[in-house]
């Protein structure tokens, strides 16, 4: 008996195709959320090292932690400064809008901060 086999690849990769787009899409948006997490807390330590060592050099300590943040271009209102017994403390804190495509959007909130000199 002769049989037909032509169409099962096409089969097959119809069945797997979505869970590897699901998958890589997943991943680059994990990817994006590191580097956004990382940004920040590069931003927050900067900016307070600056406030310690020349404050005259940065007056808008949220708007030099925004800027140092890798150019990820986070409002200003992401940062805040504050003076603790430890020295000038930055801290940040933003929304992250976890897309996925098989759940709906999970929101996270990424948090950093500094305190220098430590």
């Amino acid at each position: 008996m002769i049989s037909h086999e032509g169409g099962a690849s096409v089969v097959e990769f119809a069945l797997i195709m979505p869970v590897f787009v699901a998958l890589l899409f997943g991943m680059v948006n994990c990817g994006l959320m590191l580097w956004t997490q990382l940004g920040m807390e590069h931003g927050a330590v900067a900016a307070a090292r600056c406030a310690t060592i020349n404050p005259s050099s940065c007056p808008d300590v949220p708007a030099y932690a925004s800027q140092q943040a890798y150019d990820l271009n986070l409002p200003k209102s992401t940062f805040t400064l504050s003076t603790p017994a430890c020295g000038n403390q930055v801290a940040a804190s933003y929304p992250f809008k976890f897309t996925t495509l098989i759940f709906p959007p999970i929101n996270v909130t990424l948090k950093a901060q500094s305190c220098y000199p430590i």
